[in-house]
């Protein structure tokens, strides 16, 4: 676990979580303001026009639409109705008992780990100040257009000062939490079933493959990490098939609601959620943006007896990459521990590629596999906040891995959308390159 920072680092990081809780509290007004706008146009029609929509039933799809917002928040109202079990950096001693007797997380659950804004699942409709561009001109962002600047995070003075009053929440944040929800689709839904296993299922497969010598009994003596784990759905799945597994994520929004979901759902489809009502655009009818959405899918506490399932708060750099003088951190025994790393969606928010290769590279044991699975979707390309951003081709990536030790195996492109409504008129689907990759002795 990394070490606390400064006091002023510390104070930062507080204001950023009561950001995000409060962005989250104010989706409900914020998203029905929004819907009202439509209304407000209807008005801005000659009367005629006006009487043509009111014949549509225009009217009564926005009450629906507000329906489904308040539906929305009051899920998402669970989510952050006992965030104090986060803000002194970990769970409380009630929960610590709970992990304990193995109950979703691990000891590992922290919240004051990093800082740096830019992970897995920004998106829709976004006017953040900046979107990573997309060839398609359409002015709505992508489902896996990723935000990177945020003001809490910047380094500027007037970015510093920002951080130390709380801000009303912005379409960015907004983003984040409208992101969130269709993230729960995509990880624990059986709507997201085959989205999740174009991506999920191969990286499993190839993870099997590497340990075929291992019986299931002893799967736990294998560790594997999975960075950027999202609402941990892929590391809840490699727990399940018995493996002692880790999931590291940095996004406050995503670590709040795979905590909600692991550790406070007592039952399948206990959840409604309407993810597609943000936007009407390119929709086929109305049942496709007023589809409920039930979670989770699965049991998340139908894990095998004795199961080693963790999550770690944090960037990835800062919590697996610490180093002393070029050595590993000894009170961080990371280095040579892990069996497998398993990154999918993840190499591309990297600002410095070489570091996330190399630590992956240090972290595995002699022999251990690292299975990828991603487009290079450089998330700091063109970034306003003057952060580094190294962006290779997928070619030069795997001349890199090769060069830093990694002998690469079993390649193949995967066709795969990522948090996409089936039901939509527009649709993006990734050429995602996969390999499994070994640590040369």
């Amino acid at each position: 676990m990394a070490t606390r920072g400064t006091e002023k680092e510390a104070e930062e990081e507080q204001i950023h979580f009561q950001n995000v809780i409060t962005a989250i509290q104010q989706y409900a007004p914020y998203t029905l303001a929004g819907n009202n706008r439509r209304r407000k146009d209807i008005f801005a029609l000659p009367r005629q026009d006006q009487a043509l929509i009111e014949q549509l039933g225009y009217k009564r799809k926005l009450a629906e639409v507000d329906d489904a917002i308040l539906a929305n928040a009051a899920f998402l109202n669970q989510i952050v109705a006992n965030p104090e079990i986060f803000e002194n950096g970990g769970p409380s001693e009630s929960e610590a008992e709970a992990e304990e007797e193995g109950d979703g997380f691990g000891e590992s659950l922290s919240l004051d780990e990093s800082r740096d804004e830019a992970r897995l699942g920004d998106g829709e409709g976004s006017s953040a100040p900046h979107n990573h561009p997309h060839p398609h001109p359409h002015e709505h962002s992508h489902d896996h257009l990723r935000t990177h600047a945020h003001g809490s995070h910047s380094n500027s003075s007037t970015g510093q000062e920002n951080t130390r009053r709380k801000r009303r929440p912005m379409d960015f944040d907004m983003d984040k939490v409208r992101s969130t929800l269709k993230q729960l689709v995509r990880d624990w839904s059986e709507e997201g079933k085959d989205e999740r296993e174009a991506s999920y299922q191969p990286i499993k497969e190839a993870l099997l493959e590497h340990f075929s010598d291992i019986p299931m009994h002893e799967r736990h003596n294998f560790r594997v990490l999975v960075p950027g784990a999202g609402l941990g759905r892929l590391a809840y799945d490699v727990a399940k098939l018995g493996f002692s597994c880790q999931g590291n994520e940095f996004s406050h929004y995503m670590l709040l609601t795979s905590f909600f979901i692991l550790n406070r759902t007592q039952q399948m489809h206990q959840h409604t959620i309407y993810p597609y009502v943000h936007s009407l655009s390119n929709l086929p009818n109305r049942a496709a943006m007023l589809k409920r959405v039930q979670i989770p899918d699965v049991l998340p506490s139908d894990l095998p007896p004795g199961s080693n399932f963790s999550l770690v708060a944090g960037d990835f750099e800062e919590v697996y990459g610490r180093q002393q003088g070029g050595e590993a951190d000894p009170d961080e025994p990371s280095a040579g521990l892990w069996d497998a790393v398993l990154t999918c969606f993840f190499i591309d928010t990297a600002k410095n590629i070489v570091n996330y290769l190399r630590i992956i590279h240090r972290i595995l044991a002699p022999g251990g596999v690292w299975v990828n699975l991603g487009p290079l979707l450089w998330h700091f390309e063109e970034n306003t906040t003057s952060d580094p951003s190294i962006e290779l081709d997928l070619e030069e990536v795997k001349t890199l891995a090769a060069h830093i030790g990694f002998e690469i195996k079993n390649e193949c492109t995967i066709d795969t959308a990522y948090v996409n409504n089936k039901e939509s008129m527009l649709g993006y689907i990734y050429h995602a390159a996969f390999w499994t990759a070994t640590k040369k002795l």
